[in-house]
């Protein structure tokens, strides 16, 4: 166990405008805050609204939330500015804004002066701000590193096969994802020094070693960060629900805050958890502008009527993830694979039906990575990256009722994944912790 102790070192950070950014950003900094440091965390208003209620009596004097305002854009009001329910349209706007703000962030770290910036990758100008005063600075990746890995290595090594078969893109993918050699360089940056990753070598650490290779860049995983959420009265109603369903029994499905299926890949997924005949939890969105949209407008026919109630539950909006995930009910996850949703999983013991939704994103590589690790099985989509409800059930069912104890082998395989992982996590905080200090010690004497 880490020893508790003071330090004078005051950190700023600055993460992007995403709740599924700005949550490991939380969490590192109260890791931090427990080995003595002083936190800054800087985001707009209505993502600190969030975290100033997360924020307990042990945090108070140790973690101070920093306003960071945007520009007054007429097409984008306060409220989006936070990725949480933007519709696509604006999402190049909201990146604008940002970028547009560098004078108020320069203000920012004028008034703070923290000893050391650490900001997210997304926003690697931060850097060059903090730079002009003299302040290091260093990377948060809070995607997947076998992203950075993948596309790094055919943008500092073109020509040259990638070293991984087990990560690729398939046919479909390929053609959808965006050329990633901007958002590379950026990720890797001029100043290749350090970045930290919210990861563990347990996961990924043939990638780390390969990225830190040709990206000259050392890489330093933060141990496994993810929120633990307390959850109210009337969440407490599905938890009941699921106390009433037999052990590994229920499928949990959720597909993020910034994915939303159309109508036809609604109407697949719910025939084929129809079709699976087993426990589900389904957590359904819409976009903000499409919150009128009501659920038998998009689901099949008679759907409701026949499936919710004993055999599954439908949550609009959000959910206690984590809570639900920790239930000895739950026998898996369909997961779009997002950073976060992953590690999750992986932290309470949950085997992972893959369905990437993004292609645009790291969810491809990710269920990749995770199927690499024996702690997940990948739907298949057809020739042109479309879900099949036959597809749906049949994974489902080949996880919980499958002949070869499909779901009892990826159990004891995450369960194993995850105790390693709880074996390097102080080791793996301790050399954050001594890194930031080294850092600072070193800008001091400059």
């Amino acid at each position: 166990m880490a020893v508790e102790h003071k330090t004078n070192v005051r950190v700023l950070m600055f993460p992007y405008l995403a709740y599924g950014h700005i949550t490991p950003f939380f969490e590192l900094a109260k890791k931090l805050s427990d080995r003595g440091f002083s936190i800054d965390l800087c985001s707009t208003p209505i993502n600190l609204s969030l975290i100033k209620k997360k924020i307990t009596q042990k945090y108070s004097c140790s973690i101070h939330l920093v306003e960071f305002h945007l520009p007054n854009l007429p097409e984008l009001p306060p409220h989006y500015h936070t990725t949480n329910g933007l519709p696509i349209h604006l999402q190049s706007t909201l990146y604008k804004a940002i970028t547009m703000s560098k004078p108020q962030f320069y203000e920012i770290l004028k008034d703070q002066k923290p000893n050391v910036l650490v900001h997210d990758v997304m926003q690697p100008w931060a850097a060059g701000v903090a730079s002009s005063l003299n302040i290091p600075s260093i990377k948060f990746c809070l995607t997947s590193i076998t992203m950075c890995c993948y596309f790094g290595h055919f943008f500092l090594k073109p020509g040259v096969e990638f070293p991984f078969p087990a990560l690729y893109l398939k046919d479909y993918e390929r053609e959808i994802t965006r050329p990633y050699d901007v958002e590379v360089k950026e990720e890797l940056g001029e100043n290749r020094a350090i970045m930290l990753v919210n990861s563990s070598r347990a996961i990924d650490g043939k990638y780390m070693d390969y990225l830190s290779e040709i990206g000259k860049t050392e890489i330093l995983p933060t141990g496994v960060v993810i929120q633990d959420i307390a959850i109210n009265e009337e969440q407490m109603e599905i938890i009941k629900w699921l106390g009433n369903k037999k052990e590994n029994s229920t499928v949990y499905v959720s597909f993020g805050s910034e994915n939303f299926l159309t109508k036809e890949e609604m109407e697949e997924v719910a025939y084929g958890l129809e079709l699976s005949n087993v426990h589900f939890i389904w957590v359904v969105r819409f976009p903000k502008e499409e919150q009128v949209v009501s659920l038998e407008d998009v689901l099949p026919q008679g759907f409701l009527q026949r499936n919710i109630g004993e055999k599954g539950r439908i949550i609009e909006c959000w959910a206690p993830q984590t809570t639900i995930l920790k239930h000895p009910s739950i026998g898996a996850f369909l997961t779009h694979c997002g950073w976060n949703s992953t590690l999750e999983c992986i932290e309470f013991g949950v085997p992972i039906i893959a369905l990437p939704m993004n292609f645009y994103s790291d969810q491809p590589l990710n269920a990749r990575l995770i199927v690499e690790n024996g702690v997940a099985v990948e739907m298949a989509r057809d020739g042109n990256g479309k879900i099949h409800r036959g597809n749906v059930a049949e994974t489902i069912k080949n996880v919980f009722f499958g002949e070869k104890n499909t779901g009892e082998d990826l159990r004891r395989k995450v369960k194993g994944l995850r105790e390693n992982i709880k074996l390097l996590r102080e080791e793996e905080m301790d050399g954050v912790v001594k890194v930031l200090k080294q850092i600072c010690e070193k800008n001091q004497h400059a």
